[in-house]
């Protein structure tokens, strides 16, 4: 069984496919045996990957600094929730759990979380597969940019390679578990 470390939002988003896309994603690494560690809240996209996840029989660890707890109103129903002192701690404790990572649409957090995982990577502190869901689109600018960075000369074509995406959770496994040898 491989742990997923997912990023996303605690919002829901405009798009009622953005929620959808999380509760699928839920449902599909349950299915596949995988389990899951993200932030650990109970609200917005958030709440509900880690619902359908559970509700699909899945093992679901957020991780949630002790200042978020109440603000982002932790999920209590989790098969653990890991409380930290800070947001370093929450990172640093979610990779350390997992195999692989996923990005869903979400906001600052969740893009500052997927670049440092990614600089990670490069770095050569984790060989950890990642991958960007690209849910109606909504990565596609981000795609353009890293795309003309590599055009530039500022990001290594191979770097790139390493940050896949794709616009289907079962594709997105499909591609990371490839990855992970799988």
């Amino acid at each position: 069984m491989s742990t997923f470390c997912v990023y996303l939002g605690s919002r829901t988003g405009h798009d009622p496919a953005f929620l959808e896309a999380a509760g699928t994603l839920g449902g599909e690494l349950a299915s596949r045996g995988h389990a899951l560690v993200y932030g650990g809240a109970r609200v917005g996209m958030m709440g509900a990957l880690a619902d359908s996840m559970m509700a699909a029989g899945g093992e679901v660890t957020g991780v949630m600094p002790d200042h978020l707890v109440e603000r982002e109103q932790a999920h209590t129903g989790l098969t653990r929730l890991i409380r930290v002192s800070n947001m370093h701690e929450r990172k640093a404790s979610m990779a350390a759990h997992s195999d692989a990572f996923i990005a869903l649409p979400g906001g600052i957090g969740t893009l500052e979380e997927l670049f440092e995982a990614w600089t990670w990577q490069y770095l050569g502190l984790h060989d950890k597969p990642l991958g960007l869901l690209d849910t109606r689109g909504f990565y596609a600018p981000l795609l353009t940019f890293l795309d003309n960075t590599v055009q530039h000369g500022f990001l290594d074509a191979d770097t790139r390679a390493n940050l896949l995406d794709a616009d289907s959770p079962a594709s997105l496994l499909d591609a990371l578990e490839q990855r992970l040898g799988q």
